[in-house]
């Protein structure tokens, strides 16, 4: 029972007996109580949410952008479950994972916070933190690896209403347990390797945790509990991750047209899809499919420069195919085929869920907002935001040759700042989503107005920036896998001999220019 109708279904009842109208009281506390019994019935809903690993906009066999058919979809990837989510509800043409790296955009999943705000903006490098190559202009700040614990997550929250929760699969926000963050159920603080450690973890892992959440589910379905479900996959990224069958059938499919990293990229992505089948089908057998709300999204683009559909560039980089990724959610009051052109991202996912879990509350510092109203109102009628431009804060070097960058999208155009040459690139996505025009010489007003919302945004979060290396030396060995990246503004290319140093400097607040 909503608050608000109690209160008044009780200063109604309270006014009837003041005036003695004893039938009429009655009569209203008939309807109260018929009222509380409706309400009663209605149980709260479920959450599937199923994060993608590397999947990008370009990573199911249906489009996600209908103004972008052929631009937005796999010719050689295979994935019926997705696609039949994406068919039954909602799919996001628009949405941005929080940042291009997988660390980040989980732990945004899980708080509503930027990367930017956890000052998780960057993945463990396995000992190499800390260092600095005499050919890096600068110094990266250090990032956070580990999920705060004194921020509430979505388990934590949803916990407080009577919601079982689990996590399985592929965590890698720390190595702290998931039930020190909320999570009833779990297999682990799983990273890349699974909880084997392994090169590979798939296709091993992707039917474990589908097998684990099935039993979940099971279980939550006998006891009559609401339950959160996340599955986190592993990659599907060779023949390796994929069983024999499966690769067979996508050789069969593909002929000689693929080369065989696509053939192992498309084999592993489709079992996936297929465990993904198994859980859904699960739902329905249980008769819980129709109060459940299934929310499948992935942590960054994928990998490489040409596989991301019409956008350029991919994981580890901030050009759209880098950040652009799937959202779909389907559920209790969502109509079929829709599209949705609302600009969102991964830290909306958690306020959407407590809204339609009815949870009203949202704690201080989520950045995120609720898009139950695009759900199920308007596809197409932004939510109204503190923050109207959308900030991926990404100062790493990684996968890109033009180096750390951080990018700001507001209205149609978008800002790149290039942090070792202080450039700017500039597009108008509206007209060029491939980011092939830039216009920072043609529109500097407009470059000045997106770089200072930037700055000013990440002000406003405390964000670490990177700093100057004193001890640059041109030619020098760089850091980060410049191999990949199809940016704008470096070549990438390697240099002399001289060893890192490790890093000196400490990250500091970011000055507005």
């Amino acid at each position: 029972m909503p608050d608000g109708l109690l209160t008044s279904l009780c200063v109604i009842l309270c006014e009837s007996l003041f005036l003695s109208d004893v039938m009429k009281a009655l009569r209203y506390l008939c309807c109260f109580l018929s009222c509380s019994a409706c309400f009663a019935g209605q149980p709260h809903p479920n959450f599937l949410v199923i994060m993608g690993e590397a999947q990008g906009w370009a990573s199911m066999s249906v489009p996600l952008d209908d103004r972008h058919i052929e631009g937005s979809k796999s010719d050689y990837i295979r994935t019926p479950n997705l696609d039949a989510i994406a068919e039954t509800g909602i799919r996001f043409s628009d949405f941005y994972a929080a940042s291009p790296r997988c660390t980040p955009t989980r732990a945004a999943l899980f708080t509503g916070r930027s990367p930017a705000a956890l000052h998780m903006t960057f993945v463990g490098e396995g000992g190499k933190e800390g260092i600095v190559h005499p050919g890096d202009k600068i110094i990266p700040p250090t990032a956070t690896t580990e999920l705060p614990a004194r921020i509430e997550t979505i388990a934590t929250l949803l916990k407080k209403q009577g919601y079982t929760t689990a996590h399985f699969g592929k965590w890698h926000v720390g190595r702290t347990s998931p039930t020190e963050h909320g999570f009833d159920y779990t297999d682990g603080a799983n990273s890349n390797g699974g909880p084997e450690n392994v090169e590979s973890p798939n296709p091993k892992q992707a039917y474990a945790i589908a097998k684990q959440g099935m039993e979940f589910i099971e279980t939550q379905a006998r006891a009559k509990k609401p339950f959160y479900l996340q599955l986190s996959q592993y990659p599907g990224r060779g023949e390796e991750t994929a069983l024999p069958e499966t690769v067979e059938a996508v050789k069969q499919r593909l002929g000689t047209r693929m080369d065989f990293l696509r053939i192992g990229t498309a084999a592993g992505d489709e079992e996936i899809d297929k465990t993904i089948g198994l859980v859904i089908a699960k739902l329905k057998e249980v008769g819980a499919l129709a109060n459940t709300y299934v929310i499948y999204t992935a942590d960054h683009g994928a990998q490489g420069r040409n596989t991301n559909g019409m956008l350029t560039n991919g994981k580890g980089t901030v050009w759209e195919g880098g950040l652009r990724v799937p959202l779909l959610v389907a559920g209790p009051g969502i109509r079929p085929k829709q599209f949705s052109h609302v600009r969102a991202s991964t830290v909306d996912v958690m306020p959407t869920i407590l809204d339609l879990a009815g949870i009203q509350d949202v704690p201080q510092g989520v950045e995120g907002v609720s898009l139950v109203d695009v759900l199920k109102k308007d596809p197409n009628t932004p939510p109204k935001r503190t923050h109207e431009e959308l900030v991926i804060h990404f100062p790493h070097y990684d996968k890109d040759p033009i180096g750390p960058a951080s990018a700001i999208l507001y209205q149609n155009y978008k800002l790149i700042r290039v942090f070792e040459t202080e450039q700017r690139h500039l597009y108008d996505l509206g007209e060029d989503l491939g980011e092939e025009n830039d216009l920072a010489q043609a529109k500097p007003d407009m470059v000045q107005v997106l770089d200072c919302r930037m700055m000013v945004y990440l002000n406003s979060v405390n964000a670490s920036m990177p700093k100057s290396n004193p001890e640059y030396v041109e030619g020098g060995e760089k850091s980060g896998d410049r191999k990949g990246g199809a940016g704008r503004g470096g070549t990438g290319k390697g240099g002399g001999g001289k060893k890192g140093m490790m890093k000196k400097e400490t990250a500091v607040k970011p000055s507005v220019k």
